[in-house]
């Protein structure tokens, strides 16, 4: 959707270089036509207190959000990702096109009142309920897109290709049969994909292998030139898949890959929790973006990711919403930091150097890192970037006195949810006071679903 120019106007704004005072931002074309700071408020300008760039949510699976709280009764042995798994295939049993649409639009409607403006949503929910595709293949791509136009939210699609039920060439478990496509019909999924997001005026398509799990590295080899986009793929989240692969390949899973596939800066690899030194070091020298889904992993138990030695590599990371167990762009940030702490019995330990806001570097690199991430381009409050803009609602009693790095330090640690005002998407303002614009009608409609659909 194409906008008129407007005029924003900040008392204080984090542009690249920095905070700056008195910021001027013109928007036109829903893209950042230049930014001055030091300036009066022009006239007929939106005037707000702070500005900060919208971050990239850089995982989703956007379905998972009709199952939040659904998983949380111990069963008869010890609870872990592989028995959340099979909840989540009952849950997804019963989804309709319709629920599939109306599940993603309040997931999304969610992220943009938290402060994500872009979402990398790993799709692999591609089939009816028996397993068998739809006339058109792209039927669930097509509600996905429609859940982001009503929303606003920016959209990188990574449909996904899931062929085996795990390494070696495993059949499918039954509750995998909504999933699974061969190389063939997943290259004609991919030209329908690209066809129910062509409305959309900023979408990336991209796409996704499962894991090592799902598909093989020929396979893998052969989807690579269905798009120039990011290539997602989960790796190493569990040491059952860790374990899985080194009896299968004698390597572990981020050692397979690197081995066996191009990783590159295209690249986004889910998780990795699990690495040893060596591969933290190569997976940081590759220029792969580390997909962190910090609540999702607390949520499955999954471990924590080596992000201190990740990062002091030279890694570059981002942060997904995943399950969508709960929808929150701070919380993943003070969970990534709080699971640093907790593993290495230390604080600040993300903060990028001496003296420097923990808040803020993590900021910065769930920006830089989730917008390479999603081939997003440009990233933050600079001339042609997308305009992507969040105010913070400074009348909320954690902000007060606060400034500069320490509002991103209270927005991340001290806020008791929320701290987010406005939200413009593409220059278009989507959410204010808090609130998304088409809240009402989006939440009724999901409402509806989950009623139907039960717990």
């Amino acid at each position: 959707m194409t906008t008129p120019a407007a005029h924003l106007w900040f008392e204080a704004a984090l542009l690249p270089e920095g905070w700056a005072r008195q910021v001027a931002v013109e928007v036109a074309g829903g893209r950042i036509a230049r930014v001055d700071a030091g300036m009066v408020p022009p006239a007929g300008a939106e005037r707000h207190a702070v500005g900060l760039p919208g971050l990239p949510n850089l995982h989703s699976h956007a379905f998972q959000r009709a199952m939040a709280g659904l998983s949380q009764v111990r069963g008869p042995s010890t609870d872990s990702f592989w028995t959340w798994r099979e909840v989540m295939y009952g849950a997804l049993d019963r989804m309709t096109p319709e629920d599939v649409e109306a599940v993603a639009a309040q997931a999304y409607v969610e992220m943009l009142e938290a402060g994500f403006t872009r979402v990398g949503e790993f799709h692999y929910l591609h089939h009816d309920r028996d397993g068998t595709p739809y006339a058109d293949l792209g039927e669930h791509a097509a509600r996905i897109a429609a859940a982001a136009q009503a929303t606003g939210i920016g959209l990188t699609l990574l449909p996904v290709f899931y062929a085996h039920g795990g390494f070696g060439l495993q059949a499918p478990a039954p509750g995998q049969r909504r999933f699974i496509n061969d190389v063939e019909r997943f290259s004609r999924l991919m030209e329908a994909s690209a066809r129910a997001i062509a409305p959309l005026p900023d979408a990336v398509l991209g796409l996704a292998p499962h894991s090592l799990r799902a598909a093989t590295a020929e396979e893998i080899a052969a989807l690579l030139p269905l798009t120039d986009g990011p290539i997602h793929i989960h790796v190493a989240e569990q040491m059952r898949e860790v374990d899985d692969c080194l009896a299968w390949s004698g390597r572990r899973p981020v050692d397979y890959l690197l081995e066996h596939a191009p990783v590159d800066g295209r690249w986004c690899l889910i998780h990795a929790t699990h690495m040893t030194e060596a591969e933290t070091v190569r997976l940081a020298a590759s220029g792969a973006v580390a997909g962190l889904c910090p609540i999702t992993e607390a949520d499955l138990g999954d471990g924590i990711f080596p992000a201190e030695a990740f990062v002091a590599a030279g890694g570059r990371y981002g942060v997904g919403s995943d399950s969508n167990v709960c929808i929150n762009a701070a919380g993943e940030l003070r969970l990534l930091e709080y699971s640093q702490r907790l593993g290495w019995r230390a604080r600040n330990v993300l903060a990028s150097h001496s003296g420097a806001s923990t808040g803020r570097s993590l900021f910065d690199g769930a920006l830089a890192g989730g917008a390479q991430a999603l081939g997003q381009g440009g990233a933050g409050l600079v001339a042609g970037a997308s305009a992507d803009i969040v105010s913070l609602d400074l009348t909320r009693a954690a902000f007060a006195g606060r400034q500069g790095d320490v509002l991103l330090d209270a927005w991340i640690f001290a806020s008791r949810g929320g701290g987010v005002d406005c939200v413009w998407r593409g220059g278009e303002k989507v959410v204010e006071a808090g609130r998304h614009r088409a809240r009402e009608s989006i939440e009724a409609r999901f409402r509806a679903s989950m009623a139907r659909l039960g717990g």
